[in-house]
């Protein structure tokens, strides 16, 4: 059987980025429904980083109060070696200046507090979990999305003025528009990720950055307001290890166990003396493992009524940590693209004309920026200095910018 519903615009895919873009549309008077695959949205995954001009765009959507009593705004980064030497500082956030803080966050709790927002919002029906989208077809006057139901066992249709594809890693929607661009290209690093408490990290505001001799590194920073509130810290850590040279990689997965005695060797030579770095990750209540990839950039998003956001997009290494921070940015400059606009396609091409170019340029710098870090591990105390400013002063240069809000 099979049922059709009416829907001025259909998002494929409930994470960050398709959220947002519900939000953001909401607000410009235009209606939505979020289709997610996922039988239940629930709080998973680890820490993320969300950039000043995405934390810009949520807050002119009156999210600012939520994310301060859930995130962490850092305030810098920190660059250490493996014996837990500062080689270079970086202040972040409203301390290096920009109007809106960079908050570390738990993914999941952000995840369900774009959620909540869009259910109060918009309405508890307009996010349809267990809807995987299966195909669509479009015509002069709008698309057919065609999906179907987990619970009920059927097919819908949904009759929308446009589809975006916001499903991620192994979007429908993209492998629709791109058949046979879906490969990605490996890094030749392994990632390892996981959570752990403790009384207290630094300040409770800096990201920690360390490398040793072989590019092994370490990224660790907390990420919960209510932790802080205890006097504890969440602290999230990845570690990130050299396996091999980059090149075309095997599907990925975000959510394979690790296990800590394949992290440990790597760790052996390594003694901060003011943080135990073992410890730490030993205590991990669960590890995550899997490896960087990204994908070409596209010539294209999308085709008339349906286009991309986010990962869909520009999967990009997490180098930078700018991935959930350009999905957001993607969400506010879709609906500026669609408000007002009487040819819809012209605004989604309008809108892939501004974002396009501007995450296919971070797609290259993280790629740039990773190639240029592990060069510098390897180098003199004061090379490695040097290299580190200049690295992260051109990172700036290419990926920051400070819209208004939303």
């Amino acid at each position: 059987m099979t049922s059709a519903t009416t829907a001025d615009i259909v998002i494929a895919g409930a994470g960050i980025g398709g959220l947002s873009a519900a939000l953001a549309l909401h607000a410009r008077g235009i209606k939505s429904t979020v289709l997610e695959a996922a039988g239940e949205i629930r709080p998973l995954g680890v820490g993320i980083n969300i950039q000043p001009a995405a934390i810009a765009c949520l807050t002119g959507l009156g999210l600012g109060q939520a994310l301060a009593a859930t995130g962490i705004p850092t305030r810098e980064h920190r660059y250490l070696d493996h014996l837990g030497a500062t080689l270079w500082t970086e202040s972040r956030g409203i301390a290096a200046g920009h109007p809106f803080p960079q908050y570390s966050i738990h993914r999941g709790e952000l995840q369900l507090l774009l959620l909540d927002a869009v259910r109060t919002r918009l309405g508890a029906g307009a996010v349809r979990t267990g809807t995987r989208l299966h195909t669509y077809e479009q015509s002069r006057d709008g698309v057919r999305v065609h999906a179907h139901d987990r619970d009920s066992g059927s097919s819908v249709t949904f009759h929308a003025a446009a589809l975006i594809g916001a499903d991620g890693l192994h979007s429908a929607v993209r492998s629709r528009l791109h058949p046979g661009k879906a490969g990605l290209n490996g890094a030749g690093v392994q990632m390892w990720r996981g959570l752990t408490e403790l009384d207290g990290f630094l300040d409770g505001r800096t990201m920690i950055l360390a490398n040793d001799e072989n590019a092994t590194r370490l990224v660790a920073y907390p990420i919960s307001a209510r932790y802080a509130e205890r006097g504890k810290a969440l602290l999230n850590w990845v570690l990130l290890v050299s396996m091999g040279s980059p090149g075309p990689a095997a599907e990925a997965a975000w959510d394979l166990p690790g296990v800590i005695d394949d992290i440990l060797p790597y760790l052996a030579d390594w003694d901060f003396g003011w943080f135990d770095v073992r410890d730490a990750l030993a205590r991990s209540g669960q590890i995550l493992r899997y490896p960087m990839v990204d994908r070409e950039p596209l010539e294209h998003w999308g085709q008339g009524r349906v286009t991309l956001l986010g990962d869909a997009a520009h999967l990009m290494y997490p180098i930078g940590a700018n991935g959930a921070s350009q999905a957001i940015i993607d969400a506010a400059a879709l609906a500026d693209a669609l408000d007002g606009s009487a040819d819809v396609a012209d605004a989604l091409e309008r809108y892939e004309n501004v974002r396009r170019p501007a995450t296919n340029a971070i797609v290259q710098a993280n790629r740039k920026m990773d190639s240029a870090e592990r060069v510098a591990a390897a180098g003199a105390e004061t090379d490695r200095t040097t290299a580190l400013a200049t690295i992260t002063a051109d990172y700036r240069a290419t990926v920051e910018h400070r819209p208004t809000p939303a």
